[in-house]
Formats: structure tokens, sequence, C-alpha cells
């Protein structure tokens, strides 16, 4: 027996949002969106959906926030009509605002769910994704066959506020693996080896990691369109700093990679895809 599909509002139509409404639609569920890029409407359109005002987004069964941070989540919660819906946030926020935010949410009748995305648009367009969800276990359960259609997999890990924990926790080490393959890549290419034959070798050897199969021809190519940008994964390593002082924890690998995302910022690099690390670490002088 066919089920019937939510209607999906969707908040954001950047990089995660297109890829999520692209994945909806293809699924067959009907998509209304919104967002403030000149572009959007068209594009969402064209791609099967309807764009629309707030009041539409909201108007959905469940609801997403694909806006670039806590800031802008909290704004879009501030601004919702009082309506029982369920919301669930995308984005890498601020794990330690969230309880409060699901509290001003819940004033409003709406059950905020977090389920950061462990991977890339272009893997989220694909389906090749891990959603770390968290908050209300029955609403969870109630969303899980749509996050089904949108994921490899999605994993309860409890608490509003720890799925963006666990979201900068893995981060942290995905951000570290791409700048080591960068670095790796950069010297094998400064003592004589093509970064092509280097990414063979690696993906070969003891060294292998999924960064390499995701970034490696990107850096190999200086390709450097995004699937997700420098500014973003500037944004995401500054919360994991804050969260490691606050705990008394020092990072300083986090540290180090902070100053490379500061350099590349520096030289108008933010909208790059972020395996364009490599370009902050080749202008690194002995």
């Amino acid at each position: 027996m066919s089920r019937t599909l939510p209607r999906v509002g969707v908040f954001g139509l950047g990089l995660i949002g297109r890829a999520l409404a692209e994945r909806l639609i293809a699924a067959g569920y009907r998509v209304t969106g919104t967002d403030v890029a000149a572009d959007a409407r068209d594009w969402l359109t064209e791609t099967g959906g309807s764009f629309g005002s707030a009041a539409e987004v909201w108007a959905a069964d469940v609801v997403f926030s694909c806006v670039y941070d806590t800031d802008q989540l909290a704004e879009l919660i501030a601004q919702a009509p009082a309506s029982p819906t369920i919301l669930i946030s995308l984005s890498t926020c601020d794990p330690d605002r969230m309880g409060a935010l699901a509290n001003n949410a819940g004033a409003k009748r709406i059950t905020l769910l977090e389920a950061p995305i462990s991977g890339t648009s272009k893997a989220l367009a694909q389906g090749d994704v891990l959603l770390l969800v968290a908050g209300d276990i029955a609403a969870a359960e109630t969303v899980a066959p749509l996050l089904d259609d949108i994921a490899r997999q999605h994993i309860h890990v409890g608490e509003v506020g720890n799925g963006n924990r666990a979201k900068l926790a893995i981060n942290l080490v995905l951000g570290l693996h791409r700048a080591a393959l960068a670095e790796g890549m950069i010297f094998a290419e400064s003592i004589g080896l093509a970064g092509s034959d280097f990414l063979q070798l690696a993906k070969a050897s003891a060294a292998y990691s999924a960064v390499m199969d995701a970034k490696g021809a990107l850096m190999v190519n200086r390709d450097f369109a995004p699937q997700g940008r420098i500014v973003q994964s500037a944004k995401d390593f500054a919360l994991i700093q804050a969260q490691a002082q606050a705990a008394g924890q020092g990072l300083p690998f986090t540290r180090t990679y902070l100053e490379m995302m500061e350099d590349a910022l520096r030289h108008d690099e933010g909208d790059l895809d972020n395996s364009a690390v490599m370009l902050p670490i080749s202008r690194s002088r002995a």
C-alpha cells in the first residue's frame, strides 16, 4: 500500500536547501520553499517545486530549516505562526542555544528537531548522507519515513543540542582529514609527484579516508566549485573552538585549521569549496 506523502516546506535554498528540495521532489513530495536569493524562485519552479511566502512554507506538514546559522534559525522561529508542525533544522548551529530555541518553538506548538548533515550537498542530493537527529523521540519517529527518503541513515543522538554537538565533533575530524589530504598532496607535488598519481596511491594505502573520494579529484584539478563552502567551514570551526574553550579543552589542530580558514577569507575565498583549504596551505613558505 502506498503511503501519503506529507507536504514539505523548506526555508533556505542555498547548497543544502537546493539539494534537499531536489531529493524530495524526485521522490514525489510536494515542496514549497522560500529564499531571499534572486534566482531561487526560478530554480525551484523549474525543478518542480513551488516558491512561496513564509506563511505558505509554514503551512506544510513538515518544515525544514536550511538557513545559514543559529541567529537565522532563531529569527525563523521568532517569526513563525503559532501552529502545530515539526521543524527540522539541518543547519550546523550552536548546541548551547538549541534548547532555548526548542522551548521558543514549543510555545508556538512547533516541535524543533535537529538533523544536521554529515556529508556534502552533492551527497544529500544523492541520498548518501547521515542525519544526526536529536529532540522529541515521538516526533523523530513520525518523520522517520521522510528522513529515510533523503538519507542513507539517520541516528537519534538524544536531547536537543546533542545533534549539533555530534556534528561539530564529526566536522572537526572531517575538516582535519581534508587539511591532511591537501597538505599531503601539496607536499607530494612539491617533491615531484603528480597530484593524480599521489591520489591513486593514497587511496590504495593505509592513509585512505573517504575524504579522498569526495575531495581528492577536486584538489588534483583545483576545481573548487562549492559543495560545502570555506565560509561555512570557518563558521563551524569557530563553534568547535568556542565549545572546546568553554569545556577547558585545548585543540591545537583546530587552532591551526582556523588560521587557514581565516587566511582563505582574507583572500576572498570564502565561497569556494572547502577543498580549497589547499590554497592557504600552498601559500605557506618554509
